[in-house]
């Protein structure tokens, strides 16, 4: 039997909650504390990616030890494996996966709005061809919602509908507007009270789409928002400027989450405008290149330079990687094409991305934001976007 709906809000109420716990005097920053039934996320922070219930390369023991506290799966590609059936019959994605802490689903819609050429949109949702054996799937987003009560994430997220870029403001505007309308379809099939639904907002590239997308899904007074569609192939200095306008437009005492979003200046600038939370797969993606995040540069551990180098990756960081194993070693790995340098590069890099928002929270907290993080934070700054492309 279907909740009732106060009941159901009184209980999602006491399983999720979001305290502001310091505001940086200069820009909207803030340090928060997001409670949910697997433990709380100190905010701002970023979340590993593990798409298909693993963070690749990483055991979630590993993880841990990284300063990770929420991790990130994938609707579309559990659908398709092994199934949400199977995830649920084995007691839920904590329990499959072995992670106990929080955990983040996305819906699906940006992987599946990805394939282009092999899927159809209409009022009623998507159908398309999958990509692992042939056969046509239809996701609604009530299908989507289904299959996010039975993964069992702590947050599960909307379907929407994300447009590519470039895209006209006429198909923006219509994209938007059906995202809107599929909300208020999974608000409706949502019936957990121990996962939060986040809305999304889309707009594009169009501030005054973004803020009035915004305005309009504060109205429902959902557990949490996140900013979609960036990250899609826009310019760095357009991102900065959707999330300027969305991120104040969204309620204060609730988190907000920019979807796909994982390098220092993008992360450092969106805290400036209120982000809480952030994912990306560019620390385990680089790792599989051979290439090191330190201090917002990328550096290939498969250069030459490096094969007498008997330091580690970062003198001044505390993950197993750097306090146990040199440059030259992971070079060595690297070159004999050993998996383990994956993992133990994957390691830094995700304690590196942890770090530097781990980084930003104590900053706000001794509101010195402004100051420690200048760098990232100059309009002109020199510092770029990670090239995530291989070496």
């Amino acid at each position: 039997m279907q909740l009732s709906y106060h009941r159901f809000a009184r209980i999602l109420t006491q399983a999720f909650s979001f305290s502001c716990d310091a505001r940086c005097s200069h820009t909207l920053a803030r340090a928060g504390t997001f409670t949910t039934p697997h433990g709380p996320v100190h905010t701002p922070r970023f979340m590993p990616v593990g798409t298909l219930a693993n963070v690749k390369t990483v055991t979630p023991a590993q993880l841990a030890t990284t300063g990770a506290q929420m991790v990130l799966s994938n609707t579309y590609h559990l659908h398709l494996q092994p199934g949400e059936d199977i995830v649920a019959e084995a007691g839920g994605l904590h329990r499959f996966m072995g992670w106990d802490g929080p955990m983040l689903t996305d819906s699906g819609g940006f992987q599946v709005f990805s394939l282009s050429q092999m899927r159809t949109i209409t009022e009623d949702g998507v159908t398309f061809k999958s990509p692992k054996d042939g056969r046509i799937i239809n996701i609604r987003p009530e299908t989507s919602i289904q299959i996010q009560n039975d993964l069992g994430a702590d947050v599960i997220m909307a379907f929407d509908e994300c447009p590519p870029y470039p895209c006209s403001r006429e198909t923006i505007k219509a994209s938007t507007d059906r995202t809107w309308r599929w909300l208020l379809r999974c608000v409706e099939a949502h019936q957990r009270p121990d996962q939060a639904l986040f809305g999304i907002v889309q707009g594009g590239v169009y501030p005054d789409l973004r803020s009035s997308a915004a305005e309009q899904l504060a109205t429902l007074d959902l557990p949490g928002y996140a900013i979609g569609g960036v990250s899609v192939g826009e310019p760095p200095e357009l991102i900065k400027t959707i999330v300027r306008a969305t991120a104040p437009c969204l309620p204060e005492h609730k988190p907000r989450y920019l979807m796909g979003v994982g390098t220092y200046r993008e992360m450092a600038q969106a805290i400036a405008a209120g982000v809480d939370l952030f994912d990306c797969v560019i620390p385990t993606r680089l790792a599989r290149h051979g290439a090191a995040l330190v201090a917002g540069d990328r550096w290939n551990l498969k250069n030459q330079r490096f094969r007498r180098d008997y330091t580690p990756i970062d003198t001044a960081c505390p993950c197993y990687t750097c306090q146990n194993f040199t440059r030259a070693y992971l070079c060595h790995l690297i070159h004999a094409k050993e998996m383990l340098a994956f993992t133990l590069i994957s390691i830094h890099n995700i304690t590196e991305l942890v770090r530097f928002t781990q980084r930003i929270r104590e900053a706000i907290l001794g509101d010195r934001f402004t100051t420690e993080f200048a760098h990232w934070l100059a309009p002109n700054s020199a510092a770029t976007a990670i090239d995530v492309s291989p070496p």
